[in-house]
């Protein structure tokens, strides 16, 4: 385990990461990858999931880089706990696997993000910027599968109980999280500011009881308040 101090001046301000893989050799590439960015600042890393949740909570960072296979306690464990236990940690998968059950297991569990290892430094570099600012981050394999097995299941009327949930505005900001656009890019097709934008996504967080936006993705998929022609 490797916790590093980070009360110095010079880190205030910066996006603190915690990364958890029993592989050292990973979490030394993945940590030279972030700190090549002057926003990033790795506060810790784990080896195994119990000690992630453990070091969640004694350097409360901002985003946990969490692997899935894992001893001691597995990454889908580790992240209940970590969003159960602290639930203001974003927390981004970073894997070699993309199997169903481990995809949608961290879904549920609270991921807001789930990359490839194959993805390049700049992608997951970009993807703790934008869950770190309640963005959804999936990569493009991991979104395909969550799209064919939750929008056809939902067989229920875009719309269905929402009106007593979300009010037409934040569905309509939900609808197009859903397609994947930014929060800028959300503000400036529905004619809003940034912080409009941003607030109406804290008042979907808050109705829906979610923590990040993926969350909030699958809670309307899985109730058929989006469907394919809102992610298309």
């Amino acid at each position: 385990m490797v916790e590093i101090a980070s009360g110095k001046a010079s880190n205030l301000g910066k996006i603190k990461i915690l990364i958890a893989d029993d592989h050292a050799v990973v979490r030394e590439g993945t940590r030279q990858i972030l700190e090549l960015e002057p926003d990033l600042d790795v506060v810790a890393e784990a080896a195994d999931g119990e000690e992630a949740v453990r070091l969640a909570g004694s350097t409360r960072p901002d985003v946990a880089i969490i692997d899935i296979a894992m001893p001691k306690v597995d990454g889908i464990e580790a992240t209940k706990q970590i969003k159960a236990l602290y639930p203001a940690v974003a927390v981004l998968i970073l894997s070699a696997y993309d199997d169903d059950q481990f995809v949608f297991g961290l879904l549920e569990a609270g991921a807001a993000g789930y990359l490839l290892k194959s993805v390049r430094g700049r992608e997951l570099v970009e993807a703790v910027r934008q869950i770190h600012a309640g963005e959804s981050v999936l990569h493009p394999a991991i979104a395909r599968k969550v799209l064919n097995r939750l929008t056809p299941a939902a067989g229920k009327p875009v719309g269905q109980e929402t009106p007593r949930v979300l009010s037409e505005r934040e569905i309509e900001v939900l609808q197009l999280a859903t397609r994947g656009q930014s929060n800028q890019e959300i503000a400036n097709e529905l004619c809003l500011s940034l912080r409009t934008v941003q607030a109406h996504l804290g008042h979907i967080f808050n109705k829906l009881q979610v923590s990040s936006r993926t969350e909030a993705v699958v809670r309307a998929l899985k109730q058929g308040w989006v469907n394919l022609d809102d992610v298309s």
